[in-house]
């Protein structure tokens, strides 16, 4: 899965630092999730959608190999 939370929260003008306060996570889980290391919670998920005032799959989006094959 790739995201675009870096990109969002630039938009915003915010730090890592500062989102991470806004959403109740450490600095380094917000490095981990920008670096595509970490997989967020959905609950985190739909936390960063309310911050930003997106849908999740705004700023997350499936990548080839995590697509269902139907």
């Amino acid at each position: 899965m790739k995201n675009s939370i870096k990109i969002e929260r630039a938009i915003m003008g915010i730090t890592q630092e500062e989102l991470a306060l806004k959403i109740g996570v450490s600095r380094q889980t917000i490095s981990s999730i920008e670096k595509n290391r970490y997989i967020p919670s959905t609950l985190l998920a739909l936390r960063l959608s309310q911050l930003f005032t997106k849908p999740v799959n705004a700023f997350f989006e499936l990548e080839q190999e995590d697509e269902v094959l139907i």
